[in-house]
């Protein structure tokens, strides 16, 4: 359980920053978080507030659809995450500005590669998913559709509410949304088995 615990926090911790980095670049956010900006910049309060409130929102949405009490475990996840964005955004990377075209596209391959990498360590705890994840899920079940469909139909989604909230979409989003699914797959089996070495040899 501690391990379990462990890899949850990290890959947390790991994630948000893989997010802010996406998001500095200034290339387009993935559309999720180009919606928490967007909204974060129109309405005002942190992004990482937003990134709880959009959460909360779909963790109401989620349970109304499965027909189940909402997933409060699921608000501690948005909570940590939340406050972890705007840990990194306000107070670590907050004068930090990269006007180099070339730099900016390493700095969003980069998130991507650091968004992937925590999302392959935090699922390994198997806690409740993060709302996005777990809507993700929900619409797969409810379409009858596939997991990537799923995922792009939520991402489209999301895009369209961006784009209303005038949040960062660019070629950056575009990248996120077509590399974020592959880069979990390749580095998931990874984390893994590292995490059933742990558990095995403790």
């Amino acid at each position: 359980m501690v391990y379990r615990f462990l890899f949850y926090i990290v890959g947390l911790f790991i994630i948000s920053f893989g997010v802010v980095l996406t998001i500095k670049a200034d290339l387009g956010a993935g559309a999720w978080d180009a919606l928490n900006v967007g909204l974060a910049e129109t309405v005002g309060f942190t992004v990482g507030t937003w990134v709880i409130i959009v959460g909360a929102v779909l963790i109401v949405i989620n349970a109304i659809l499965l027909k189940k009490f909402p997933e409060i475990f699921a608000i501690v996840t948005i909570i940590i995450i939340g406050i972890f964005v705007d840990f990194w955004l306000e107070f670590i990377l907050q004068n930090w500005e990269l006007s180099s075209l070339l730099l900016r596209f390493l700095l969003l391959i980069l998130g991507l590669i650091i968004i992937s990498i925590g999302v392959s360590i935090y699922l390994q705890a198997k806690f409740p998913l993060i709302p996005i994840d777990q809507f993700m899920m929900v619409l797969k079940e409810k379409l009858n559709v596939t997991l990537m469909t799923a995922k792009t139909i939520g991402e489209v989604l999301a895009l369209i509410l961006a784009l209303l909230f005038h949040g960062p979409i660019g070629i950056g989003t575009i990248i996120i949304t077509l590399f974020i699914g592959p880069f979990i797959q390749f580095f998931f089996p990874k984390f893994e088995r590292l995490f059933k070495q742990i558990s095995k040899s403790h």
